[in-house]
């Protein structure tokens, strides 16, 4: 059976490869990822937050998040007809290089995933996560304006 990961996020993008995927691989088993990023985290904080508890709260809401995304993801397979399980996993880590390795340790056969569309001067200084992964997968990469 082919295998599809589709990394997850909070962006209209996400949702749109989560579309795409289950449009064009109506058969295939799903993975659906999300990422936590700490570093979001730091960004994120007030100077004159603890960061031991702030860490700890930003992780539990983080999760809760992923929760609520793969809910959603998961009434939006149904409406498509997926009607078997679909796996779900929440990592910690820095993005494209968690999404690759889970491609590499689930034998996933395509990755299909959104873009931030971001450009020029925001693009070189932020990095792209679909471009990094796309670099670097085992397997083909989708993505997904």
């Amino acid at each position: 059976m082919t295998r599809v990961l589709v990394p997850l996020d909070d962006s209209p993008m996400a949702q749109r490869a989560l579309e795409q995927a289950l449009g064009d691989y109506p058969d295939a088993e799903f993975h659906l990822l999300h990422v936590i990023d700490f570093v979001e985290a730091g960004y994120a904080a007030s100077p004159d937050v603890g960061m031991s508890g702030y860490i700890d709260e930003w992780e539990d809401a983080a999760r809760d998040r992923a929760a609520k995304l793969f809910e959603n993801a998961k009434a939006t397979a149904s409406e498509a007809g997926v009607d078997r399980d679909v796996e779900t996993t929440v990592e910690i880590g820095p993005p494209s290089r968690t999404i690759v390795e889970y491609a590499k340790e689930h034998d996933i056969d395509y990755v299909v995933m959104g873009c931030h569309g971001r450009a020029g001067v925001s693009r070189v200084l932020l990095g792209s996560v679909a471009e990094s992964v796309v670099r670097r997968s085992p397997c083909p990469v989708l993505v997904v304006r």
